[in-house]
């Protein structure tokens, strides 16, 4: 059963709400990992969600101007100052292995692929 987290308003006027159920989630998450350690792992998930969102929204937009064969070209998103995200590494691919087993395994090959993508 999914609890919903009342919305409240901070000194700055953000809305928040989310933030405590996500952080309930992480620690369950964390277990028995030093938080020291576990940051690089956060850190890295929140990366390849940033890259993957942003790829993702510039590929809707190629897609419905250019078409598929665009879609797949780096060169429509770095000339938009956009990380080419390969396959292996979208946000939509890790999602739908979560569930697995193999996820760490899933996780760090995308890592390395977004990795080996940038250095070109």
């Amino acid at each position: 059963m999914r609890v919903e987290m009342p919305a409240k308003q901070t000194d700055s006027g953000a809305t928040t709400g989310y933030e405590t159920e996500l952080w309930a989630m992480a620690d369950t998450l964390r277990g028995s990992m030093d938080a020291a350690e576990y940051k690089h792992v956060v850190l890295g998930l929140v990366f390849l969600k940033y890259i993957s969102d942003a790829f993702e929204e510039r590929r809707a937009a190629v897609l419905a101007e250019w078409g598929e064969e665009a879609a797949e070209d780096r060169d429509e998103y770095t000339a938009e100052n956009i990380f080419w995200v390969p396959q292996e590494a979208r946000w939509t691919r890790l999602r739908a292995e979560a569930r697995q087993p193999t996820i760490g395994q899933t996780v760090d090959r995308a890592m390395a692929a977004s990795s080996a993508t940038t250095r070109h």
